[in-house]
């Protein structure tokens, strides 16, 4: 097999990488680690890591962070996000778990390698392994089947060490049960909120505001801002100038029939019982009891929506489970083909599919539709319009940009070629109105220096190029230009510090023996107790506050008080134990699957990484200057 591969590698490009070839590029980097390149970025128990692989790691590195982030993705940014660290720590982690693998005498064989090189999806046509697509994809990666099955043995090597990680962890019932308690658990709070807004007898004088903008006056500087002037081309600019033969129009409609054709779709809303796709028989068999007694009700006139709102276990059943119009493969089997067979108005008996038994209601069905050339006619046209009004649009900005290399300004450029120079207002790095994408116009506008000439800025729906004529830098600004709104910060300030100092006062005195409730009724506090609540959810009467959330959980009647009141969205709350409530035990054999399995990819990622930090700690570890 393998001799076949290296016998028929060839040229042939291809425009696919799929997942599994994209996961081990990334992470380890394209090219062996035997090159030797022109310099050495560290070195791991005497085995070097070259600028080479370095680079290519990086440069990958690099290019998965654009497709996160997009245009927003700068230098700034990558040294935020520590890109060269991640680059070395990867690198050398692959380096530390070979040499583990090495010392725990792992070897893969030629049928191992074979068997996962064939298995890769990227290899496969209609789910069988293709030795032309095997050849094009490493091509198009610069690879050649014998660098690739090194870096493949490698792989394999790596996961060995980490499925002989993984098979050593356990998870007791102990540990289930413990953690289904932590989860499941609940409390009740009281609680008093001391409201910074509400207090309202502070009194400021001019000495205090001015006092406080002087020590304060870098928080008040303006933004820095440009101003540019810039030419335009966008498709709609030029869309007059496009023609388009009939014939042209027919043979689009002729080469492209499936763009004309609407599938089916259905309109549909559903109740889902929840039950997990291993549970017990006496699990799912009382869920479908459930959704049989729902059924009863729906069939027996009660309004769907409302049904749903009380029974359904699917997020959506608050908005009465609707599920908007879907086509049949965007739903999973049988859920699909049932709603598929119904008819407007119909409710099925219960569907199982992994997240349980849904009972469906079908509201319109919209049959399957083609268009007639007539019918798609006028879409054509303002496709191939739009299309081709974009094309001159480029070639206009082209001829723009040319006449713009040797000119001192766009001005000149816009007489010549008879186009509008628009000036903008000054503005920020959020770009200015009246251009199609204002924060990447912004970016260009502040990497350029003053009077300097951009290249083309291609914004998706337009071109553009700009010249900035104005930097205005970022200044402190006089005291009454900002007099409001810093008597309005001031304020604020004070406020907040007088619900601080009045909220551990209450601390104290609970702590010494007052009741809460004897706070009730005093200006800026609010009292209140809540009804039990777990740890992961709103908190009844006062929201989601996750601090909170927290400290309430760590009292008992033993400790009655926090330590300290709790900042939250609206004040200053002091919280008190109420009453503390165990889970029922007889929920977790239907969440014991789920708890196991989350318990295990956890101690699984610990254990990983303590044999990382091991591997480390005894490893001799170089590294070279400037690669971090």
């Amino acid at each position: 097999m393998l001799n076949l591969m290296r016998k028929n590698a060839g040229t042939w490009l291809i425009k696919i990488l799929l997942g599994a070839i994209v996961l081990v590029f990334v992470f380890w980097g394209v090219g062996s680690f035997r090159d030797r390149g022109a310099g050495r970025v560290a070195s791991v128990n005497g085995e070097p890591i070259m600028v080479e692989e370095y680079n290519e790691t990086y440069n990958r590195l690099v290019e998965q962070m654009k497709q996160r982030y997009g245009n927003r993705l700068n230098d700034e940014m990558l040294k935020m996000l520590q890109v060269k660290k991640q680059t070395i720590d990867q690198l050398i982690e692959k380096r530390l778990l070979l040499t583990e693998a090495k010392r725990l005498n792992f070897h893969v064989s030629d049928e191992e390698l074979t068997s996962t090189i064939k298995a890769i999806p990227a290899f496969q046509d209609n789910g069988n392994f293709d030795t032309r697509r095997y050849r094009a994809v490493l091509a198009q990666n610069r690879l050649t089947p014998e660098s690739f099955e090194i870096k493949q043995r490698e792989f394999i090597l790596m996961d060995k060490v980490r499925a002989l990680v993984s098979d050593c962890v356990k998870v007791s019932d102990a540990e289930i049960e413990d953690s289904y308690q932590w989860k499941n658990s609940q409390i009740k709070i009281d609680y008093a909120l001391f409201d910074p807004s509400l207090i309202n007898d502070i009194r400021l004088s001019e000495d205090e505001i001015k006092a406080y903008f002087g020590s304060h006056k870098d928080s008040y500087k303006t933004e820095p801002k440009r101003k540019a002037a810039y030419l335009q081309f966008t498709p709609e600019m030029y869309s007059a100038k496009v023609s388009l033969p009939d014939s042209e129009i027919k043979d689009y409609f002729e080469s492209h029939p499936g763009e004309f054709d609407t599938p089916k779709t259905v309109q549909a809303s559903h109740i889902l019982i929840k039950v997990d796709p291993d549970a017990n028989p006496e699990l799912v068999e009382k869920a479908k009891e459930k959704a049989l007694q729902v059924l009863k009700m729906a069939k027996g006139g009660k309004d769907f929506a409302e049904l749903a709102k009380q029974y359904s276990d699917d997020p959506g059943g608050k908005n009465g489970g609707s599920l908007g119009t879907f086509k049949r493969n965007s739903m999973v089997e049988p859920f699909g083909e049932k709603a598929f067979s119904m008819n407007p108005g119909e409710i099925s008996d219960p569907v199982r599919t992994q997240f349980g038994w849904h009972i469906i209601k079908v509201e319109k069905v919209n049959e399957a539709a083609t268009l007639t050339f007539e019918q798609a006619s006028s879409k054509i046209v303002k496709k191939l319009t739009d299309e081709k009004a974009k094309s001159i649009a480029n070639e206009e900005a082209y001829a723009a940009y040319n006449a713009a290399l040797n000119a001192e300004s766009l001005s000149k450029v816009a007489t010549t070629l008879k186009q509008q120079l628009i000036t903008t207002e000054p503005f920020g790095r959020n770009g200015p109105t009246g251009v199609k994408n204002p924060a990447q116009f912004a970016t260009t506008a502040f990497e350029l220096s003053l009077n300097a000439i951009s290249d083309i800025i291609d914004s998706g729906d337009a071109y553009y190029i700009l010249q900035v004529i104005e930097d205005i830098p970022e200044t402190i600004p006089e005291f009454t230009q900002v007099a409001d709104k810093v008597r309005a910060d001031l304020m604020k300030e004070k406020q907040d510090e007088q619900a601080l100092k009045d909220a551990r006062q209450c601390l104290s005195d609970l702590k010494s023996g007052k009741l809460l409730k004897e706070f009730a009724g005093k200006k800026s506090v609010k009292t209140g107790s809540t009804d039990f609540f777990k740890r992961s959810d709103r908190i009844p009467d006062i929201g989601f506050e996750r601090e909170m959330s927290s400290t309430a959980f760590g009292l008992s009647s033993a400790k009655k008080y926090p330590d300290e009141p709790i900042k939250g969205q609206k004040g200053y709350y002091v919280i008190a134990f109420g009453e503390r409530k165990a889970a029922d035990p007889a929920g977790l054999a239907s969440e014991k699957t789920q708890i196991t399995d989350m318990l295990t990819s956890q101690k699984q990622r610990r254990t990983f990484e303590d044999l990382l930090a091991s591997l480390r700690n005894r490893g001799k570890i170089v590294l070279e200057n400037g690669y971090l």
